[in-house]
Parts: structure tokens; C-alpha cells; sequence
């Protein structure tokens, strides 16, 4: 078993120091956690979402959306843990945008807490562009893959830096990403997209494309959040 590092025995050694606080409301975390029992209750978790994209569906639905019956996704299978809502959403835009880890932390154990109902395969995050990687000084969907803790491949890799896709509507979401991702070594048969949010699921569909492109047989998506 490899010795811890310093940076563990350091967390480890501020947390039992420092108790928890709750990341929405500042008020004491419970039971340990970085998440009061009010704020447990305002969590928008997410159930009952189409299996190919995720998005919210009636509970008198079908198990496809209208859209995915019509034109299937290249992803197999998508999962969110909670929707892209208050208070989630203000913690996932501190997490991305504002370097607030603490945040991120917390979001990874939240879709711990509601992982896919289907089998995980290794986990392979949504890459970032070396550039922008540089600019914000972390992966938000590595650290998220990495904090869950099950096994990843690292093979995907973000090939041509790409605008954000926050300003642009969705078809040009869709031709923001072409020809931005590729695959490097072999690629297992069957994956699981990881990303923070999913908004019209242009990016993990371009990841997916790359996969598939590449010679895996299976791909699944798992995001913390879906925008409805």
C-alpha cells in the first residue's frame, strides 16, 4: 500500500481540527460533513431523467426523451446526480470559475451519494485544452473523477483549444467542438464520461464520437449536474 502524502496527512490533520462548515450556509456541517441538514433538504437531486441525455422527465414518461427516440445520442447511457439548480448551481460556478475546491469536494460527494444506476466502467474526464488547463490552474472534471475514486484511463485528450461554450447557442455549441478531441493509446471497450455539467451535451457527445472513433464499444455519461 503506497505511504500517504503530505498533502493527505495534512487535510487530514485540518479536519479533525477544524470541524466541518457547511459550504452554502456557513453554518456547522453535520455529522461530519461540509453540508448543514437544512441545506441537505434544498439539494435538487435528479431521478428521473431520460437514460440517453438525462434530461428531467415526468414521471409518467417513457425512458427516452422525444429527442433521443428520434435521434439516438452516441452516448449509451447518461446519469446526473442532482440538476442544475439552486443551490447547486452556485457551487458548481464557484468550483469552475472562482477555484473554489472545497466546493468541487463537496459536489464529487454528492454524486457519490447518487451514482448511476448501471455498472462503472473507468471513469475518463472531460479534458481541458493544455491552454485553458493553464489559465485555471486545475480539471474541474478530472478532480471531480479523481475524488470519486473509482478507476480512470487518461487517454482522452482535448487536441484543439475551442471557445467557451457558455456563449454560444447550441448548434454552435455542436460546431465549436469538431475536431476537438482525440484519443491517445488504447481505449478500453467501454468508458464513462465524467463531467461537471451537462447543458445540451455537445461536448460529451464530441467525446463520445472521439471514443467511438478510436474502437470503444460502450460509452456512458455521468455528470454532477443537468441543466432541465
Amino acid at each position: 500500500m503506497p505511504l500517504p502524502t503530505f498533502r493527505t496527512l495534512a487535510n487530514g490533520l485540518l479536519c479533525s481540527l477544524l470541524p466541518p462548515v457547511c459550504q452554502i450556509c456557513a453554518d456547522p456541517g453535520e455529522r461530519g460533513h461540509e453540508l448543514c441538514g437544512a441545506c441537505s433538504l434544498t439539494l435538487p437531486w435528479h431521478s428521473d431523467g431520460c437514460a440517453r441525455c438525462a434530461l428531467p422527465l415526468h414521471e409518467d414518461a417513457d425512458a427516452l426523451c422525444f429527442r433521443c427516440e428520434e435521434s439516438p445520442p452516441p452516448l449509451d447511457a447518461c446519469w446526473a446526480s442532482l440538476r442544475y439548480e439552486d443551490p447547486v448551481s452556485g457551487l458548481l460556478l464557484r468550483y469552475k470559475f472562482h477555484s473554489d475546491l472545497a466546493a468541487g469536494r463537496l459536489m464529487a460527494n454528492l454524486m457519490a451519494l447518487n451514482p448511476p444506476p448501471w455498472a462503472l466502467a473507468p471513469l475518463v474526464a472531460v479534458p481541458l485544452h493544455p491552454s485553458r488547463l493553464r489559465q485555471r490552474g486545475y480539471d474541474q472534471a478530472a478532480e471531480l473523477a479523481r475524488l470519486i475514486g473509482a478507476p480512470r484511463w487518461k487517454g482522452l485528450r482535448r487536441i484543439r483549444a475551442t471557445a467557451p461554450q457558455s456563449e454560444r447557442n447550441a448548434d454552435a455549441r455542436r460546431h465549436n467542438l469538431d475536431g476537438a478531441f482525440g484519443v491517445v493509446g488504447e481505449v478500453p471497450q467501454a468508458v464513462v464520461l465524467v463531467d461537471d455539467v451537462m447543458t445540451t451535451g455537445s461536448t460529451l457527445h464530441a467525446c463520445a464520437e472521439a471514443l467511438r472513433k478510436a474502437g470503444c464499444q460502450q460509452v456512458n455519461a455521468w455528470v454532477c449536474a443537468r441543466v432541465p
